[in-house]
């Protein structure tokens, strides 16, 4: 009878309990109703939970009762919760997560962009070590911005000329602030190259168009470098090369808050002459020498305070036969200093808000003077005034002054909108024969721009400049806008809008009564759309760009922003660390479709530092047997136009007598660097040994023609010498910079 009660009572309880259940259940979905699979839902302070299946379904039964919470998480969407009461029913909840905008796996915009450095995740393309181990780079980051698509291969003048722009079209900034001479000086058809080592920069952006409204005055590109922060530990180092020798050292604080060093150069190019003859003959052999100093400061709220300051001083001397005789020749001399300072100050103000302030001074003075001189190296007038008006001294000052500051606000996300403003003041002294002009501008503009992430697929950025420039006494408003869109596993797609202005170079618009002609600001419209796939080995990118010219300077029949121009093509780049085992190689291929009514052309041209078609191809290797790597360059590029446009004084016009085209450009370049430390344990000293050499081939390379004055004889523009050879032994004590020699990515 008990046993019965018992039985009769506990059924009853698993009755009740059956009839006290409760029942929740549906669907997690994400964008574009996607079902959502593993998605976690708990009800809150209990220990009842599942997860989504395969159809985004979920299912859970508890018996508790009251009010509580119900939780979804999922990994890449945002935590969401709803308040439910429990009393023995059964419930249906269906949620829709939005997606948790991230950094790491949001858009980027990359139309116009390419971005090297350690807090960029996508479109990774050259650092400092890919610099230094392209074949015939000789570590110039210049030179190995040019294996990079959109850019021209111009070898007898300095500078970056992108998508149809000319070298002084592309700006290159220092921690966002512009610099005004990047280069070393040089004499006429002889490029130089830049001022400043890679190992200075961490990360580096290569803009070919379509960039930030963050920066302006460059017609068709810009190159920003950002500064190392801390080094890893103090360290000394020393080199000595066919070419220049030099020492340094560099001292980080015990508490790694602090750094502090210093550099020498040495560049003497007389004993490399002597073994490789040029085509010149040097009065004065070429000899550079170079101070750089800085120190570093980490702020309490991990913030920086960065300084560098480099002074170089250097002079030359060549002779070459003058082209408007048999018998004469022309003696050109140029002494040059510079000295730049950059002082930088970035923290996080908290709250999400961000500053970025900077000011930098440069001042580069060239003393250049040429004379017409006979067979015993004698000054001689003529009575040609053709001939006599080579007998010159042009002495240059130019000074740049610029400050700079950006805040920064994060309003949602990862979304910011920034801000900022700049000032320049330029003051350039000319003396010619003694005759002193002075023209002082003063450069203000303000910006702001957003970078708005609708969705981790879908982000635009947004902005706007305002310049103002003193000596033209001209204002200018340039809208920019991109936009990005993620197109399945690594792919994406951009497109971007914008228009750029630039201040008409000084020599094109200046008088001598301290004066400029009345003109305006250049004016590019830039159209990019791209598109680029990007792992950790292997990028792919194609974009087609158009940019139209308005306000070019036309220096006849008088001096007036009337030119135009245009220019449109397609480029591709393919970067691969995969495919071919312990091999990295990238090719880019850049068609170019350009012309161009500027200065003095009778008609609208092809510009005779572009053409059509481009090629460079890349190869890096690093065995470890040999200890030793591998670097070979190829540049290619179709023939470039020239032109003799001359004065016809009875007509009043300018024309053309003689116009072609150079032949194909063809230079394979070729870098090794061997390793002997690399494996010794406790070595105390770390060396690498580098050797190279320009055009293996020993191609014949033709840049442009001269002309006499009565167009009679016609010179080839050539390099100084076919081939150029650099072998150097780089030592370091502190940090074992071996490592940094091989391409870990391999």
């Amino acid at each position: 009878m008990i046993k019965s009660i018992v039985i009769t009572l506990v059924n009853l309880l698993f009755i009740n309990s059956l009839i006290a259940q409760s029942k929740i259940y549906g669907t997690v979905k994400g964008n574009k109703n996607k079902n959502l699979i593993a998605a976690s839902i708990t009800i809150v302070g209990t220990y009842d939970g599942t997860i989504t299946d395969s159809l985004g379904k979920y299912k859970i039964t508890t018996y508790e009762k009251g009010q509580f919470t119900v939780e979804v998480k999922c990994l890449g969407y945002k935590t969401t919760t709803q308040p439910l009461y429990l009393d023995n029913k059964n419930v249906e909840i269906n949620f829709i997560l939005k997606e948790e905008i991230n950094e790491l796996s949001a858009v980027t915009v990359t139309a116009g962009s390419f971005e090297a450095g350690d807090k960029k995740r996508t479109a990774t393309v050259l650092t400092a070590l890919d610099v230094y181990t392209t074949g015939g780079a000789n570590g110039d980051i210049t030179s190995a911005i040019k294996t990079l698509p959109g850019t021209q291969q111009v070898g007898e003048q300095e500078g970056l000329f992108v998508r149809g722009g000319a070298g002084y079209e592309t700006k290159q900034m220092i921690d966002g602030l512009v610099v005004n001479n990047p280069f070393f000086s040089g004499a006429p058809d002889i490029a130089t190259r830049g001022r400043f080592s890679p190992s200075l920069f961490k990360g580096n952006v290569f803009s070919t168009g379509g960039y930030s409204a963050l920066y302006g005055q460059a017609l068709s590109s810009v190159l920003l470098l950002e500064s190392i922060d801390m080094p890893e530990r103090s360290e000394a180092s020393a080199s000595i090369t066919s070419v220049f020798a030099g020492a340094g050292f560099q001292h980080l604080a015990k508490n790694k808050k602090s750094s502090i060093g210093i550099n020498y150069g040495y560049t003497n190019l007389q004993p490399y002459f002597s073994v490789v003859k040029q085509k010149q003959t040097f009065s004065i052999f070429p000899t550079y020498q170079n101070v750089e100093a800085n120190f570093r400061i980490k702020t309490k709220r991990n913030g920086m305070i960065k300084f560098y300051s480099s002074f170089s001083d250097g002079k030359m001397g060549l002779r070459t036969i003058d082209i408007d005789s048999v018998t004469l020749k022309n003696q050109f001399e140029l002494r040059n200093n510079n000295w730049y300072n950059i002082i930088t100050y970035k923290e996080n103000l908290g709250k999400g808000w961000k500053l970025n302030t900077g000011i930098s001074f440069s001042t580069n003075t060239d003393k250049i003077n040429n004379k017409v001189i006979d067979n015993n190296n004698q000054p001689t007038i003529t009575g040609k005034i053709y001939i006599d008006s080579k007998n010159f001294i042009l002495r240059t000052k130019q000074e740049l002054t610029v400050l700079r500051a950006v805040a920064e606000k994060r309003i949602k996300g990862i979304s910011v909108v920034r801000f900022g403003t700049e000032y320049w003041f330029a003051n350039n002294e000319y003396s010619f024969n003694g005759f002193k002009t002075n023209f002082k501008d003063r450069f203000t503009s303000l910006f702001a721009e957003a970078d708005i992430y609708l969705t981790n697929n879908l982000a635009f950025k947004a902005g706007s400049r305002f310049e103002n420039s003193s000596l033209i006494n001209k204002n200018n408003i340039s809208p920019r806008l991109s936009l990005a869109y993620k197109l399945g596993n690594k792919g994406q797609m951009s497109v971007a809008y914008g228009t750029f202005f630039q201040k008409p170079e000084l020599d094109q618009i200046m008088q001598y009564n301290n004066t400029v002609i009345n003109t305006g600001f250049n004016k590019a419209t830039h159209y990019l759309i791209n598109y680029i796939k990007n792992t950790s080995l292997q990028t792919f990118r194609v974009e087609a760009f158009y940019k139209k010219y308005n306000n070019l300077i036309k220096t006849f029949p008088d001096t007036t922003v009337n030119g135009n121009g245009y220019a449109k093509g397609f480029e591709i780049f393919w970067r691969d660390k995969k495919t071919i085992k312990f091999i990295d190689y990238w090719i880019s291929y850049s068609y170019l479709d350009t012309k161009r009514d500027f200065l003095n052309y009778p008609s609208t041209l092809q510009p005779s530092f572009a053409t059509p078609h481009t090629l460079s191809i890349v190869t890096k290797t690093f065995i470890l047997k040999w200890k030793t790597g591998f670097n070979l360059t190829y540049n290619f590029a179709t023939g470039r136009p020239y032109y003799n446009i001359v004065y016809n004084n009875n007509l009043s016009k300018y024309e053309i007598l003689d116009e072609g085209k150079t032949i194909d450009y063809h230079n394979l370049g070729f870098s090794l660097n061997y390793l002997p430390n690399l494996g010794k344990k406790n070595a105390k000293t770390f060396i690498v040994l580098v050797a190279s050499v320009t055009n293996v081939l020993n191609s014949n390379q033709i840049y442009s023609y001269r002309y006499s004055y009565n167009n009679l004889n016609k010179v080839a523009v050539t390099p100084t010498a076919k081939q150029f050879y650099f072998i150097g032994c780089f030592l370091s004590w502190g940090v074992d910079k071996t490592q940094d020699a091989i391409n870990n990515n391999l």
